[in-house]
Parts: structure tokens; C-alpha cells; sequence
């Protein structure tokens, strides 16, 4: 073994402290994510509409008038999903950090290290819902932008598109905020109101009957919410384009075809009636329409069923 002593031309290794790593961090980064609440603001709202505004101008001068047009409305349409995607992988964040929550909830010990930890978890979860409700309302801001651009209402190919921005973010206790969240949750994905289920076939393309309808619907139910199955084309089709433009909630029940098979419509008809609508509109259709309205008809609900030019 060799031994140094006294040698200016040596230079011992040296390790870093813990305190060398974290102002290092800080350094390059101005604060350490998550171990404590990120100083910065989240984007003004009036800015964050300019900027969505801007992105679809610029795409839609560059591409109108040019061989490119064809394929103009399919790329406005992933500048939204953009935004819905992120939304979603956001979200998946935020059941990650609920979980630990209630992991880190179990082992509390009273210990001080379990308590910040909870408190470190916490933030982070408030911080998460509020960058989830901000990309929510840039997606919603390029939603909007598409429908003017395009005259079509822009749908995700999968998921569901719903808007948490009014959700509290003013939260402290872990307990308070999973409580919070939850209810939230509810609120959106099971909107208050009375339900009114419709189906029909997805050849029946009476718009005038199936529209008067709904309005006198609506007018005894105000503040009504619509379930329908979520075809692509025929009656609920239609009725979903009336609850768009008359902004009524709706909820689309689609079959489940993997899981289900030949069974999925059916399955879909029980699923619908759990949530017990307070009437179900037949228009004219097959077999599915049918069953649905004499399984209504068991439960009590009433049932209107319409004929063509009715």
C-alpha cells in the first residue's frame, strides 16, 4: 500500500455532500421538484387562449390554398388531442400520488418523517391537479378553435373529455384533498341531474322528429342529462349533435364488444338502466331498441316509443 503524506502534487478524491447536491440542483434548476411546492405561477388564462388561438391561425394560414388542405382538418384535430393526451397522462400522475397518499396515510407513525413525507405528497398532488385543470382548459380553448375552424365538434377516438378546472386546489390535509378529489371526480364523470335514456337504429335519420322531441323533453327537465349509446350515425348521432348544441350533458354508453361479444348491446341496455333514467325515447331501430324498452318497462320506467314521420 502506498501512503501520501505531506504531497502537494496529490489530491485526495472527495464526495460530495448531500448539501453540495441539493444547491448544485439549485443551481440549475432554481428549486427541487416536489420537495417543496414549486415557487412558479401556473400561465395566465387570458395568454394561454391567445397562444391555443395562434397555433391553429398559423397551422391553418400555412395549409389553406396548398395541396396539403386534405389533410388540414385530420392535424387541427391532433393539435387537440395533443392537449387531451397530456391531460390524460396527467391524470395517471395524479392516481399515482393518490395512492401513495394512502399508502404513506397506513404507515403514519407520528414520526416526522412520515409526517413530511405525507405533507411533500400532498403538494405535489395540488400541484398536479392544477396543471391538469390548465391543460383541460387549453384542450377545451383548442376544441373550440377546431369546431371554428372546421364546423365540426371535435371528439377523442378514446377516453372521455371532461373539464375539472373548477376543482379546489386550496387543500392541506392529505385526507381533505383525496376526499376532495374523489367528490370532484363524481361530480364530473356522474353529473347531477334527471336522465333520460334514448335509443334508436343507426339507419333511422329523422333529425327534425328526434330534435323536437328532445326539446320538449328538456323543457319539462331543464336541467336533464342525456344517455344515449354512442353510435356513430343514425338517432344517436343525432341526438347527440342536439345535446352539443343545446349544451345538455350526455353520457355515451358503448357496447363492450371485447369483453362481451355478440352480447356487448344487451349488456350496454342493463348498464344504462342501473343508473335509473326517468323516461327512455325509443325511435325506430331492431332488436337492441326493443329490448331496451321492454327491460324499462319491467323496472317501472316510462317508455315513449316513436314511429317514422310520427
Amino acid at each position: 500500500m502506498t501512503i501520501h503524506t505531506q504531497d502537494d502534487a496529490y489530491e485526495p478524491a472527495h464526495t460530495a455532500s448531500q448539501t453540495a447536491h441539493a444547491l448544485d440542483e439549485l443551481q440549475l434548476y432554481g428549486y427541487r421538484p416536489f420537495d417543496e411546492p414549486d415557487p412558479r405561477p401556473m400561465p395566465d388564462g387570458q395568454r394561454l387562449a391567445v397562444a391555443v388561438a395562434d397555433i391553429f391561425d398559423a397551422i391553418v394560414a400555412t395549409l389553406e390554398d396548398t395541396r396539403m388542405e386534405p389533410d388540414l382538418e385530420e392535424v387541427l384535430w391532433g393539435q387537440v388531442n395533443l392537449f387531451h393526451r397530456a391531460t390524460a397522462r396527467i391524470e395517471r400522475s395524479l392516481d399515482e400520488n393518490e395512492q401513495a397518499q394512502r399508502r404513506l396515510q397506513r404507515e403514519q407513525d407520528g414520526s416526522e418523517v412520515k409526517s413530511t413525507e405525507l405533507e411533500r405528497l400532498t403538494a405535489e398532488g395540488v400541484s398536479l391537479v392544477e396543471r391538469r385543470n390548465c391543460m383541460d382548459m387549453m384542450r377545451d380553448h383548442a376544441a373550440t378553435e377546431f369546431g371554428h375552424h372546421t364546423g365540426s365538434a371535435w371528439r377523442p377516438r378514446t377516453g372521455s373529455m371532461v373539464n375539472r378546472q373548477h376543482m379546489t386546489a386550496a387543500l392541506i390535509d392529505s385526507r381533505d384533498f383525496l376526499a376532495a378529489k374523489r367528490r370532484a371526480e363524481t361530480e364530473v364523470m356522474l353529473p347531477a341531474g334527471p336522465k333520460v335514456a334514448l335509443t334508436g337504429g343507426t339507419d333511422f335519420n329523422d333529425h327534425r322528429l328526434i330534435w323536437g322531441k328532445l326539446d320538449q323533453v328538456r323543457t319539462k327537465h331543464p336541467d336533464m342529462v342525456l344517455l344515449h349509446g354512442g353510435s356513430p350515425k343514425g338517432a344517436e348521432l343525432i341526438a347527440a349533435k342536439w345535446a352539443e348544441a343545446r349544451g345538455v350533458t350526455q353520457v355515451a354508453f358503448k357496447p363492450d364488444w371485447s369483453k362481451h361479444a355478440k352480447a356487448a348491446p344487451f349488456k350496454r341496455n342493463d348498464a344504462m338502466l342501473d343508473v335509473l333514467p326517468v323516461g327512455v325515447l325509443v325511435f325506430p331501430g331492431n332488436g337492441i331498441q326493443e329490448n331496451l324498452a321492454d327491460k324499462a318497462k319491467k323496472l317501472g320506467i316510462p317508455v315513449m316509443k316513436f314511429e317514422k314521420g310520427a
